[in-house]
């Protein structure tokens, strides 16, 4: 049996959006690098420290929006599908697109914050990090609540980030243009698990 990456997918986008329109509350799912994902819902420090982004960037900001778990379609020829948990981008970026699943042109920036489930390493660490580079989104803010740290990819080249900066809890995070704001994590220490 072959088994499946972006090149033999275990279904098509289509198939995908599809099952996701009809999967049940309690889960979202994914289609990375051709691999149905079942993500968990976020739990409430997840919540938190998203929550601490968005009214952070409403007031560094305002002309942008964080969209907090925002589908995208990802990938180097988008067949992929993640539910990034922020999306930030220009204030009613998406209002014009259709569908649950957006075109990531014009996002700045995609936020993940880890969960506490057995798929994470690989699919918050590895998998959305090189599919987000795929799409062309020029920077990836990743807070790994495992470690304790943010990891800041960018310098994007040839869909790849070739800078992945890593920063513990309390750091000034500096978030390269095109977002151009330095983040004071302390208060992500009142969220560390």
């Amino acid at each position: 049996m072959t088994p499946s990456t972006a090149q033999h997918p275990q279904m098509s986008a289509e198939d995908f959006e599809e099952l996701a329109r009809k999967a049940p509350e309690a889960v979202k799912l994914e289609l990375i690098d051709g691999k149905l994902e079942v993500k968990p819902l976020p739990d409430q420090r997840h919540r938190a420290i998203v929550m601490w982004l968005l009214r952070l960037f409403m007031q560094f900001r305002p002309e942008l929006a964080l969209y907090p778990e925002q589908g995208l379609k990802i990938g180097a020829y988008r067949k992929g599908h993640a539910c990034a948990d922020g999306a930030l981008a220009p204030l009613d970026h998406f209002i014009s697109q259709e569908g649950d699943w957006a075109d990531p042109d014009g996002v700045l920036m995609v936020v993940e914050v880890t969960s506490h489930d057995r798929d994470t390493d690989r699919r918050d660490r590895v998998d959305k990090v090189r599919g987000y580079a795929e799409a062309g989104i020029p920077v990836c803010l990743l807070i790994d609540r495992e470690n304790d740290t943010l990891v800041v990819h960018s310098d994007l080249r040839h869909g790849t980030y070739q800078r992945n900066l890593s920063y513990p809890y309390g750091s000034p995070v500096e978030l390269p243009a095109p977002v151009n704001i330095t983040l004071d994590t302390e208060p992500l220490k009142d969220y560390a698990d």
